[in-house]
């Protein structure tokens, strides 16, 4: 029987705050080690928490774009392990009162609409860094980032195979950074995700034993470390073997999971209450003022693209992929005046592609909306063709101008007056006897060959409508 592959993602991404969840300390990234980390981020005698007002917000912020419930009381917790980079001996974070309860995460996979439900994404705080590399035979311990605020999202475990995972992570990540609450940042730890993996036979209910992988910090090592640890549990259980609940690591250089230490349960962490902490209130005054800031979500966004502009599911959902893509297109659209389908082809084509190749995010796209608008125009009203406005936007992303002064200086604007095009054509069909007795004699390939050959003999400036429209009206 085949089998199937579930996966539960728990994401810890970092707030956007200048200052950490319980002290004044900085959060600012690349600092000399142990410089920001403060008193109270290491839990010195005498000193008290302050839960930061922004950081709530931000939760806040994300339960109201997940439609979640937003607690009006939370509770933060001790939550109890030693490890080198843990100051205190415990993690403030919330266990049975989250700040969030439910919502959903929504994405588009090969077609298809997905709704992922999220069980909760509560509050805590960072540990700090073990640091084995520049050691030798020694690690380092780094506290800066002791005591940042992190917001932990656990999906459900519903998503099935590393493709649906790798989705819901993308979609969750643009989303975090739509709202504003996270800059997600992958290589500087603002983003991170654990995946925890299991198998089972399909048809079964049940979910099998499961592994968590720690610290997935990119999209690709998500899917590939997926993949392996699913290919480990079946070989494992089709052996007469059984999966040991564990945390496992991905090593990315031999591309293989490798335990960690077996996988604790929540009883493990001894949580209760901080004693330190007041219970979190959260007004019904304070939900509605952020509600009132909230921007246009990606899932509303993407149905008004649809219905105002007519286009697909598909297109809509590349052009609100991220915030920074939906506004470029708005823009685009604007400034251009053209057919909104010309500008979704040309951004999630020739733009996109360029994008990907230099590995550039749209908001350091060399071409403007406003650049790339002027462009459109010249080929909406016939100025250049399809071919020369590709030539034009590699010289605009290379040197920069616009498609004005692009299109005569390199001498490409479209022959469109009808005397010049039909000297052409006439000269074609003169030296072509062959290709015009086969088009009379039914062969329709023969006339896309004589449109080639005006526009071979115009160099690719002759407007291809018009020499078409011309040759049909001169073949009879």
């Amino acid at each position: 029987m085949a089998w199937e592959v579930v996966v539960g993602i728990e994401t810890h991404a970092q707030l956007a705050t200048a200052s950490k969840m319980f002290s004044g300390a900085s959060t600012a990234f690349g600092a000399a080690p142990n410089t920001q980390a403060s008193a109270v981020d290491i839990a010195l005698p005498g000193v008290l928490p302050v839960a930061n007002r922004a950081a709530i917000e931000h939760a806040i912020r994300f339960g109201l774009a997940v439609q979640g419930t937003i607690s009006r009381r939370s509770v933060f917790a001790r939550k109890n392990y030693f490890y080198p980079d843990l100051p205190k001996g415990y993690q403030i974070s919330q266990y049975e009162s989250p700040i969030v309860q439910g919502g959903t995460v929504r994405f588009y996979l090969e077609g298809k609409d997905y709704a992922i439900p999220l069980t909760r994404a509560h509050l805590e705080e960072d540990a700090g860094k073990s640091l084995h590399e520049d050691f030798q035979g020694m690690t380092g311990i780094d506290l800066n980032r002791a005591g940042t605020p992190l917001l932990e999202i656990v999906s459900e475990p519903v998503l099935i195979g590393a493709k649906q995972a790798v989705a819901y992570a993308r979609a969750l990540h643009a989303l975090v950074m739509w709202i504003g609450v996270c800059d997600g940042n992958m290589q500087e730890g603002s983003f991170r995700c654990d995946a925890n993996v299991s198998v089972r036979r399909i048809g079964e209910k049940s979910l099998g034993t499961r592994c968590e992988i720690k610290n997935l910090n990119s999209f690709r090592f998500m899917e590939r470390a997926i993949e392996f640890e699913a290919k480990r549990q079946i070989e494992l259980l089709e052996d007469g073997g059984k999966v040991v609940q564990e945390t496992r690591l991905y090593d990315a250089d031999r591309d293989e999971t490798r335990s960690m230490r077996t996988k604790e349960d929540a009883h493990d962490y001894r949580y209760f209450p901080d004693p330190d902490l007041l219970p979190l209130v959260v007004s019904e005054q304070m939900v509605k003022e952020i509600e009132s800031t909230m921007p246009e979500l990606p899932d509303a966004r993407r149905d008004r693209f649809m219905r105002e502009h007519a286009l697909t599911a598909y297109d809509a959902g590349l052009l609100t992929a991220s915030r920074t893509a939906a506004d470029y297109f708005e823009a685009l659209v604007k400034a251009s005046g053209v057919e909104p389908k010309l500008c979704a082809n040309w951004q999630t084509g020739e733009l996109s592609a360029a994008l990907n190749r230099e590995e550039r995010d749209i908001a350091a796209s060399p071409v403007s909306a406003q650049r790339l608008a002027g462009l459109l125009q010249r080929i909406s009203d016939g100025t250049i063709s399809g071919k020369a406005a590709k030539q034009v936007f590699e010289v605009m992303w290379k040197l920069g101008g616009g498609a004005d002064e692009i299109i005569e200086r390199e001498g490409l604007r479209q022959v469109s007056d009808a005397g010049a095009i039909e000297k052409l054509v006439d000269a074609v069909l003169a030296a072509n006897d062959r290709l015009v007795a086969d088009y009379r004699s039914g062969k329709e390939k023969a006339f896309n060959a004589l449109v080639g050959q005006v526009m071979k003999a115009s160099k690719g400036k002759a407007n291809p409508v018009q020499a078409a429209e011309a040759l049909r009206r001169k073949l009879g």
